[in-house]
């Protein structure tokens, strides 16, 4: 069974239209039915032909379209398949025709020289919102083949995005068939599973990956962040990390952490700033306040801003903690941070105040045409993300909570 909006996919390749564009909310359907419709109208159309499958990344491409895809039972049914892995090649062959689909991450400035020199007949730009614009043109550029399609698909973003901008907005003129996806047009999605979803978001998360609206980023980031949060008690026994957001004239932020297997809590932090007490600290003297933190704990790793890397080489030479270097992507980061926030998994000690006061603070910059907060009141947020993306998300898939599978990567 497949809902009206998906059928309209199905029926793109045999319209006037050049272009498909579908947005909306996470889960709704898009993606795996616009991978199908599109293999199925190459085969239809083409044959010794190449074609595009873009990605924030290639492995996301790949993981997200190309593998669903070959598993798929029509498909297995349909097509003879050889999933180049080494190559990012997919082979597709029924009867005497044969085209080669080619997979590509578009993840900066520097991607679309990957796509320079191809010729393609069509291209599938999966998440096109979270691409350069460079990256993207490039590869519409390629579509010189007659006959060429443009397929879309996207999570909204901002409505400053220059794709919402030059392509939503003027899809008419485009010559593109725009559909518009909401969680009910999946039909795989029980009321059960839609309610989880929902639950999962908050603020402009939700109006997005929800609602499936373009929605600037503004206001607090954590607007739910209260008592719930916050607990007075700390675990008796638990697995104990540190994160730390280093800083010289700005301050320098850390928390130490427990996790006892179902839930993280920040038990206690150490917060200076250079600017406010008029005295800079050497990396001996943060090294110092760190062991103090620590106390007598048996702290597993100690996650730091990628980018201290004097302060990183100080940690290595004393011996006693293991370094993580932080994963840093932050708008991904702030998502996943409020997730657990909201359902219990991260909490706060009431003792944390500096982390609790930033909190308060941390806001999107409204004026910015793409999503990123204010660099005001964000070193414990930051170091907080940290610890987030580097250890706990990890730390959660072990415990079999599959709702961590990042959004953003679909």
């Amino acid at each position: 069974m497949i809902s009206k909006k998906q059928a309209k996919i199905l029926a793109f390749p045999y319209s006037k239209y050049d272009a498909l564009i579908c947005d909306g909310a996470v889960r709704s359907g898009k993606t795996s039915i616009m991978m199908w419709a599109f293999v199925r109208w190459a085969m239809e159309n083409f044959s010794g032909q190449r074609f595009g499958i873009c990605g924030k990344t290639v492995d996301s491409a790949s993981k997200n379209i190309v593998v669903p895809f070959i598993s798929m039972f029509l498909a297995k049914e349909r097509y003879t398949m050889r999933w180049r892995r080494a190559d990012k090649v997919l082979e597709v062959r029924r009867g005497a025709v044969t085209n080669y689909f080619e997979v590509f991450g578009g993840k900066d400035e520097s991607s679309f020289a990957l796509i320079q020199g191809r010729t393609f007949a069509g291209v599938l730009l999966d998440e096109v919102a979270l691409m350069p614009r460079s990256f993207v043109e490039q590869a519409l550029t390629r579509c010189s083949v007659d006959g060429a399609k443009l397929w879309f698909s996207c999570n909204p973003e901002s409505p400053q995005h220059w794709f919402y901008l030059e392509w939503i907005k003027r899809h008419k003129e485009r010559n593109a068939l725009y559909l518009h996806f909401e969680m009910t047009d999946n039909p795989g999605l029980s009321a059960k599973t839609i309610e989880r979803y929902q639950s999962m978001f908050t603020g402009v998360f939700y109006d997005r990956y929800i609602r499936g609206l373009w929605v600037l980023a503004e206001g607090l980031v954590y607007d739910f962040f209260g008592e719930e949060q916050i607990v007075d008690e700390v675990p008796g026994k638990g697995e104990y990390y540190i994160s730390c957001d280093y800083g010289t004239l700005n301050p320098f932020s850390a928390g130490l952490w427990c996790w006892d297997g179902k839930m993280a809590t920040r038990v206690r932090e150490y917060y200076y700033s250079g600017r406010e007490n008029q005295r800079n600290k050497t990396d001996e003297e943060y090294y110092t306040d760190l062991e103090a933190l620590a106390g007598d704990l048996p702290v597993r790793a100690a996650v730091v801003d990628p980018s201290a890397a004097s302060f990183i080489e100080t940690i290595r030479r004393h011996g006693r903690f293991k370094v993580r270097k932080a994963h840093n992507e932050v708008v991904p980061g702030i998502m996943t941070t409020a997730r657990m926030l909201r359902d219990g998994t991260v909490k706060i000690h009431r003792s944390c105040k500096d982390s609790i006061r930033e909190f308060g603070l941390y806001r999107w910059d409204d004026k910015s045409t793409e999503d990123k907060p204010i660099k005001e009141n964000d070193h414990a947020m930051d170091d907080i993300r940290y610890f987030v993306m580097t250890i706990l998300r990890h730390k959660v898939r072990k415990a079999s909570q599959p709702q961590y599978i990042p959004l953003w990567g679909r």
